[in-house]
């Protein structure tokens, strides 16, 4: 319990801050304080959890999976070949540079207000640090026990099944904790350039009406929800890999 303290005080004095600070400014549809937004995520709540959430959960979950699955694929493909490592990193890194608000408002045009325009803003916010750090896993692998298993007749196959990929997990939860609020943020942003349901979209629909405590509620909510996912996936790690304490 003693371990949760700091966090905890640091959680309330930033409250406390925010309160004075939106009291000081005395203007709600700028900064509301927090006891307006938990106000207003209360009366809004039906709209809030039975349509917006879980329309953005759903480009979330979407879009974090297709990018695992390409993620996976481009991490492996690359420590594999040498020649695809060279032919893909560069394109890879090129991908984080196109401005995804710019980018966006095509996918809406290309797919309307589907589902997939906002999944593929996901999915080109959210493989790069899956493909990079699952990348970095499996080359972190110690040289000097390749080679053992090497002396040993081991197939490249064995290699990457009983050295690399239990090397890499570690790196691989790590990915996934760092895609999780990035994929929420890109499924907000998708929302919020084209979208008739989400949790973006209902943000931008009550900065239209200046209600400030309306913009704020379904930030909060997404916070909200990108903490408990990560804290869930955080539980699954230490049932998966136990050792990662001991790395």
């Amino acid at each position: 319990m003693r371990k949760y303290l700091p966090p905890l005080i640091l959680f309330f004095l930033l409250l406390i801050g925010w309160q004075a600070l939106a009291l000081g400014i005395n203007a709600a549809y700028i900064l509301p304080t927090p006891i307006q937004v938990i106000q207003k995520l209360w009366e809004l709540r039906e709209p809030l959890f039975t349509v917006h959430l879980p329309a953005t959960m759903s480009v979330t979950f979407i879009g974090l999976g297709i990018s695992i699955v390409l993620g996976l694929a481009l991490a492996i493909a690359m420590d594999m070949h040498e020649g695809v490592r060279r032919t893909l990193y560069p394109l890879v890194i090129a991908s984080q540079t196109i401005p995804t608000t710019a980018i966006a408002p095509l996918f809406v045009l290309w797919f309307g207000y589907s589902i997939w325009s906002k999944v593929l803003v996901t999915v080109l916010m959210t493989f790069f640090p899956i493909t990079i750090t699952v990348y970095d896993g499996f080359q972190s692998t110690k040289r000097e026990m390749e080679e053992l298993m090497l002396s040993f007749n081991a197939s490249k196959m064995d290699i990457f099944m009983k050295l690399k990929l239990p090397n890499a997990l570690p790196y691989f939860f790590s990915a996934i904790k760092m895609a999780i609020p990035i994929s929420i943020i890109g499924a907000a942003i998708g929302e919020w350039l084209g979208a008739q349901s989400g949790l973006g979209y209902f943000s931008k629909r009550m900065l239209t009406q200046l209600d400030g405590a309306g913009v704020f509620a379904p930030i909060v909510l997404l916070s909200a929800v990108a903490m408990l996912i990560v804290a869930i996936v955080g539980i699954i790690e230490r049932i998966a890999i136990p050792w990662r304490k001991e790395l």
